[in-house]
Order: C-alpha cells, then structure tokens, then sequence
C-alpha cells in the first residue's frame, strides 16, 4: 500500500466511541502532543529578547551607567548560552527535569530583578543583579534542551524545518510575551520582567511529563505537516507585524490589546488540531491490516538483520576492548562526518573550531545590536513607545529569519545538495547591510535595520544547531547542542562591554564636555554614539562569512550524500 494510499484511508475514518479513551491516552503520550508543548514552550522562553525594553528602566531604577548595563547584558547573554552543564544534565536525567530545573531558575532570576526594579529590597550590588540576569537567562537553556533535542530525537528526518519551526517560536516569543503584557498590564515595564518570571515558568510546570524522546515512527507525509504548522506560525508573525505597523501610528487601548492577545492565543492553539488529526492519521494506519508486500518486507528485514547478527564479532576479547576503550584514547580516533563523535572528538575536530569561531564573530555581533537597541533608539531622538516597537520588528523578523533558515536551508540541502554552512556565510553578509544602516543611518533607516538584524540575528541559530546534529550525530546531541552556544557570549562581550559599551561612554563623555555640564548620567545623542561600534560590527561579521566558507569547502562532499538515509532505514514501519 503507497503513502498516499495510507494517508487517504487514515484520514477518511473516524474515531469509534470505545476508541476515544485509548486515543485520547495515546495522543497525550505521544511525540505529537509532545511537539505542540514544545511549541508553546518555546513561544514564551525568548525572554532573553526583551532586555532592550526593559534595561532602560533598569538602568533609570538602580542608576547605571550605559557600561554597566550592557554588563547586565553581557551576564544574560552568558546564561543563555552557556548551556553545557545543562546538557550533561539532559544525559542522565529524564525530559522532566530538565524542565523541571528550567523553570526554577526561569522564576528565581527574574523574580530577583523584579523585586530590585519595583524596591522592594535594599539595591543588589552590580555582581548581585549580574547573577540573577545569568540565573534567569540561562532558563532558556533548559528549555531549549527540553523542547528541540527532544523533538529533533522524535523527528530526525526534519530536523531542519523542526529547529527552524522551533527556535522561530522562540525568537517570536519576545512579541507574543510584549503583546500579552500589553494586554494585562499596558505599558509598564516593571510588570513585565514580574510577567517574564511567571509565564514561561507555569507552561513548563504544566507540560513537565508532556515532552519526552520517544524515537521516529513512519509518516505518510511529515513534510506536508510541517509546512503546515509553518503557514500557522507566518499568519501568526504576519498578525504581529502588522500590529506592530499600525502601533506607530495608533496607540492602541488596553482593550484592544486584550482583543489581540486572545486572537493570538487562539493560532497558538491552532497547531493543536493538526497534532491530533495526524495522530489520529498514525492511529488508522497502525489499524490497517497488513498486507502481502509489508509482510515480505517484516520478513526480508527480520532475514538481513539476521545476517548483520551473524556477522558481528561475538569473541569475548573484541567486546572487551570495545568496552574498554575509554573516550580519552578515542578523542583523535574520529568517525565519518554524519556518524555519533562523542563529546570530546566533536569538540576538538577542526569543523567544530570553525563553526566556534564562525558563532563568536557573527552571533556575537548580532546580539551586540539586539541589545543595544533601546540605547540606539534614544540616542536617535526616538520615545519610548517607539523603541518598543522596534524590539517588536526585531523578534518579529528573528522569527522570519529562523523559520527561513530552517526550511530553506533544507530545501537546498535535499534537493539541490549545497552545504548547509553556505547559508551560514549568506546570512552573515546579509547582516553587514543592517550594522552599516545604523552606523551611517537616515531618516527611517532604523526601522529597515531592526528587520536586517531581527531577520540574521534568527537566522543563524538554527543553521549552527542543525549543521552540528548533521555532523557529530544525535547521540550526545543535548550536550553539543548546548556546547555550541559559548562562543557566543564571548564575542557578545567584547563587542558589547569592550567595544560598544566604551566606544558609548566616550563619546557621551565628549557631549558632556563639550556643553559644559556635571557628568550626572551618561546620555548620548546624535548619530555619532555607535558609528564607529558598527562598522567594526559590519567588520567582525564579514570575517564571520569567510570562516563560514572554508566550512563550506571542508563539507561539501559530506552534504552531497544522502544523510538522512540512517534514520530512514531505523524508522518502525507502521
């Protein structure tokens, strides 16, 4: 019986009434379920996104100065990237919690914030405030670990649409959380770092045994879903945007606002219905009986997987030095590309160096613009309620830019069989475009640079995480997935605390000379505050693009395979 044979029969029948307990069971413990939890986890854990709407009432709140606070952003960014211990968590404990611990730390670190902001304890020293940032940010690890690894386990032949789908949410989710905020508590800040403590906390609690690895089950058409759930997630992106267009024209009432947010819950929802009706499709098929050609088929892989036991080495000295031979002495002993390296092979081979420092110069970069966002629109001449719309733009288009990323890059790897990594070196070019435009702006060029930068910003971090799965296998996947993610604070911190954070006070420091007045805080305004930050930023992200290259040259081969083939041959036929 073909696919599509098997997705007509599935699709056409319904549920009988002594099935609907069982499948209701089954779908609740099933990776369908489980990939919609993720989807509504991820669409709250960005929060690291809003610290450019925030960190100016931070700043006024507590005192500081521009480099304290992009101190403040540097420790976020360190929490939310640096990420191993969470993923040697994810290798010996269970989904749940990893979860579990995710949301503690979620609430904990921003719950502190809120509580400096609002004074209601004694101010926290400068460590103190860095702390609870990390402490809060690096949440998003867990949940990163908890939702895509698991899902990418559960649906290995997609991976790359999966993580763009995914991490889009993510990267939408500063949107969504500033939209339902808006709605409860209008434009207040402070209540916003109080909303970020909870939310995303209380949907992890709530889907703490949901998300868990279950392996690949066959599809008749797992693509066609996906690009379903993709059109959902577009019209819901579309819908922001076009909110967020219309918001600088119009001020919208809290009403409206409540309005919005409740259409916006409702697409959410949405993706819902398609996971039950394609557990219902599994569901049918498994009740199909089997016919002649399956039955030949069970028999000739029962008969080959009986030769591949026979032909194993059985002698108790070869399965002692199989067991014997630890990682440490293996580390140069490396595998194809595509096969399961351990932790230690992945991280010393020369692909991985290059994707280090490919992530150091161009996420680094890019964070360094997303969180100097709000600082850059003051320093333009922009209020309030427009920098927050700019924050909008950029997560906004950080979701294009995952979601592009993902199902493009697939695209071009399947069918055209072109390295995963080139879109890597596209997208940093790209970026460079947006970093000149701040540098060099004109009236409106911030509105075309928050879209450039949200768009590359999104874009990459499903490509790194994608390329690593291909490369170093799945096996320890939580760990390399996370291990991936240091480099970016790094960078994030010399361009943002040595570089633009100093470049800003300097030049904030000659406008106060240069008027005569007491340095009481350092504000600068006018164009010149961050030229010469972003074109070294344009610079760094052109280097970013060449290291991405030789990347391309190093996996061309491995890329024109088929790489999937592994997991097509592991999947249960149904």
């Amino acid at each position: 019986m073909t696919e599509e044979a098997k997705e007509s029969i599935s699709t056409k029948r319904g549920l009988k009434r002594n099935e609907i307990l069982p499948f209701t069971l089954e779908f609740l413990r099933g990776r369908w379920f489980a990939l919609f939890a993720s989807f509504l986890i991820m669409a709250t854990s960005g929060s690291v996104y809003l610290f450019g709407t925030y960190s100016n009432e931070i700043k006024t709140t507590l005192g500081y100065d521009q480099t304290t606070i992009n101190l403040l952003g540097f420790s976020k960014d360190v929490g939310a990237n640096v990420g191993i211990l969470t993923g040697l968590i994810a290798e010996i404990t269970p989904t749940w919690f990893v979860l579990l611990l995710g949301a503690a730390l979620n609430f904990g670190g921003y719950f502190m914030i809120w509580l400096a902001v609002t004074g209601k304890i004694a101010k926290p020293m400068v460590w103190q405030m860095c702390v609870y940032m990390a402490i809060g940010a690096n949440s998003q690890n867990f949940a990163n670990t908890g939702g895509v690894v698991t899902a990418v386990k559960n649906f290995p032949e997609s991976r790359g649409s999966l993580i763009g789908l995914l991490k889009g949410y993510a990267g939408l989710s500063g949107a969504i959380i500033t939209q339902v905020y808006l709605a409860v508590y209008g434009n207040d800040s402070k209540s916003l770092i109080f909303l970020i403590a909870c939310l995303p906390t209380a949907l992890s609690v709530i889907f703490i045994y949901t998300i868990r690895t279950m392996g690949p089950v066959k599809h008749p058409n797992e693509h066609r879903v996906f690009n379903q759930f993709l059109l959902l997630s577009i019209v819901l992106a579309l819908l922001l945007m076009v909110k967020t267009l219309i918001e600088r024209k119009i001020t919208f009432s809290k009403g409206t606002n409540a309005v919005i947010t409740t259409v916006l819950c409702l697409l959410l929802l949405s993706s819902l219905y398609i996971s039950i009706r394609e557990a219902l499709v599994v569901w049918n098929i498994k009740k199909q009986p089997p016919t002649a050609i399956t039955i030949e088929q069970s028999k000739s892989q029962v008969v080959e997987s009986s030769e591949e036991t026979s032909t194993k080495p059985t002698s108790s000295k070869q399965v002692d030095e199989k067991i014997e031979k630890s990682c440490f002495l293996t580390v140069f002993d490396k595998p194809e590309r595509g096969m399961d390296y351990t932790i230690l092979q992945a991280l010393t081979s020369i692909d991985m160096l290059i994707l280090l420092v490919t992530t150091i110069f161009g996420l680094g970069a890019s964070l360094t613009a997303v969180d100097n966002l709000g600082q850059i629109g003051e320093s333009l001449g922009y209020d309030n309620r427009i920098v927050t719309t700019f924050v909008s733009i950029i997560s906004i288009w950080n979701f294009f830019g995952r979601v592009f990323s993902g199902f493009v890059s697939e695209i071009l790897m399947v069918k055209y069989k072109l390295p995963r990594p080139l879109m890597m070196t596209m997208v940093l070019l790209f970026s460079c475009i947006g970093y000149l435009l701040i540098a060099f702006p004109f009236p409106g060029a911030l509105y075309i640079a928050s879209v450039i930068i949200g768009f590359t910003f999104g874009a990459q971090l499903p490509l790194i995480f994608a390329i690593i799965s291909e490369l170093f296998g799945l096996k320890y996947y939580a760990t390399l997935f996370n291990c991936a993610q240091i480099a970016s604070p790094l960078g994030s911190y010399i361009f943002k605390v040595k570089v633009t954070g100093a470049i800003y006070d300097t030049e904030a420091l000659k406008d106060v000379a240069a008027k005569g007045l007491a340095v009481k805080q350092l504000t600068c305004i006018g164009s010149h505050c961050y030229r010469l930050s972003f074109i070294i930023l344009a610079s760094v992200s052109c280097f970013g693009a060449l290291c991405s290259l030789i990347l391309v040259m190093r996996t061309r081969k491995f890329y024109q395979s088929d790489i999937y083939q592994k997991f097509r041959e592991k999947t249960d036929t149904l």
